[in-house]
């Protein structure tokens, strides 16, 4: 049993032995063949000296520049509807006719009676001219023809408020009203929108309050026309700071001449604030962010070779894929932007920039 055991350790030992030969001839012919692994390949980029114009993104809402719920002043029933649902409308434009033939009768009445009462004004102006009759009397007929006067110009004012027109100019919503219907005073008609131009209402953090000022340009992107911007600018900035959240809150205009913005819609704004120059940048994709500071690899030339130096940086904003380089780099300095993960400081390296990430990024910093 003892030989038997003797007997497998040994062939096990030859097999192993046999293996660790091999393997360490191998590494004697690579090392006498100098065959050390190839340098990585990796892509690189200048820093550039570019003009910004920094960009204070915010999230907000479309908002009519004036919108309202058309009501009826003095109540009644719908006789006519002379609008569809949708329908751009004029200020002005009549939209609902209630019923209004027992005022237009009354009002025959009321014209009569003004009329007579006219006329007999006229008469005692005769007999007062004539001393046939006293000035109290005359007095009298007028306070009567200006009573029946004035009861006719409320007659016809209710008569006018029958009439529902548009009180400005705008795009209705859906009818929510039906021929035949009685309406009370105050009953919603339709909705009615001003859309040209439109308001984009935002807030920005109480800090960049000295950056603002009216007329600045503003850049909006709203989700049902994605890739497209609406250009504007600020027109009202609130004259204090929400307490809850410490923001202030801003209204731009913007011109909707295609009618493409709506009142409700999101709206991500961007706050286009005065061009700075000369700034350093580098593609976000060179900068290595970690919590005890942000690097690069930048790459120099030793002997002949590109090697690779890891530099700590400043970061300052980005932009379109690009991130600012406060500190650290200087223009022309060649950095790496792709295959940096396994990259020491010292270490050869291969450049070829024939797969250069995408530079794309998101509306503002």
């Amino acid at each position: 049993m003892i030989k038997r055991l003797l007997l497998v350790l040994l062939f096990l030992g030859a097999v192993l032995g046999s293996i660790f030969g091999w393997k360490f001839h191998q590494m004697q012919q690579q090392m006498a063949m100098g065959g050390a692994p190839p340098p990585p390949v990796v892509a690189a980029a200048e820093v550039e000296a570019a003009s910004w114009q920094p960009r204070l993104a915010a999230a907000g809402s479309l908002v009519a520049t004036q919108g309202v719920f058309v009501t009826n002043e003095v109540a009644g029933q719908v006789r006519e509807i002379h609008f569809e649902s949708g329908q751009t409308v004029q200020k002005g434009e009549l939209l609902i006719q209630l019923d209004d033939s027992v005022d237009q009768a009354d009002l025959v009445g009321l014209v009569a009676q003004r009329n007579l009462a006219q006329v007999k004004l006229g008469r005692f102006a005769t007999l007062v001219r004539d001393r046939s009759a006293s000035q109290a009397e005359f007095d009298a007929a007028k306070a009567e023809l200006d009573v029946a006067a004035a009861t006719v110009a409320a007659k016809e004012a209710l008569i006018a408020k029958k009439r529902i027109t548009a009180p400005f100019a705008g795009r209705l919503g859906i009818r929510i009203v039906n021929l035949g219907e009685y309406l009370a005073p105050g009953s919603p008609i339709v909705r009615l929108d001003a859309l040209e131009p439109i308001y984009a209402d935002y807030s920005l953090p109480e800090r960049h309050l000295p950056e603002l000022a009216e007329n600045e340009p503003v850049v909006v992107q709203v989700a049902a026309y994605p890739g497209r911007e609406f250009r504007g600018r600020i027109t009202a900035i609130n004259a204090g700071v929400e307490e809850k959240t410490r923001t202030v809150r801003v209204r731009a205009i913007l011109e909707n001449p295609e009618l493409l913005l709506r009142p409700g819609m999101f709206a991500e704004v961007a706050t286009l604030l005065p061009a700075r120059e000369e700034l350093l940048t580098l593609p976000r994709t060179a900068i290595t962010f970690a919590p005890y500071g942000d690097s690069v690899f930048v790459i120099e030339t030793k002997n002949g070779q590109d090697v690779v130096l890891r530099r700590p940086v400043t970061t300052g904003e980005s932009q379109g894929g690009r991130v600012e380089i406060v500190a650290g780099l200087q223009k022309g300095d060649r950095v790496v932007i792709a295959g940096q993960v396994k990259l020491r400081n010292d270490q050869p390296v291969i450049i070829d920039n024939s797969l250069v990430p995408s530079e794309e990024g998101p509306l503002g910093p």
